[in-house]
């Protein structure tokens, strides 16, 4: 079984459902970064709140790394909810 394959996410019912919670984090992040680099940008406006809009997009950054993390974590979960499933099904022929 390959990462990143459609066939993985689609093989039961729990598969199906950890797909959905990796995506709802995955879109959580990723409005969390987009929040912080338009506040950030906004802060950029004052001289007085440049610290601030610096923390911002450093904390949008990390979020925009967190991304690929995110992704890779949720198809290695399937990969292998997938293997086990194939090692039972084996079991019982």
């Amino acid at each position: 079984m390959k990462l990143f394959r459609h066939e993985t996410r689609q093989k039961s019912a729990e598969s199906r459902r950890i797909w959905a919670l990796y995506e709802l984090a995955y879109t959580l992040v990723d409005f969390g970064a987009a929040i912080c680099f338009t506040i950030g940008s906004v802060l950029f406006f004052w001289n007085s709140l440049e610290t601030a809009a610096i923390w911002l997009f450093t904390v949008g950054s990390v979020l925009f790394l967190a991304k690929p993390t995110i992704r890779l974590v949720r198809e290695i979960t399937l990969l292998r909810m997938g293997d086990y499933e194939e090692l039972a099904e084996r079991a019982e022929r």
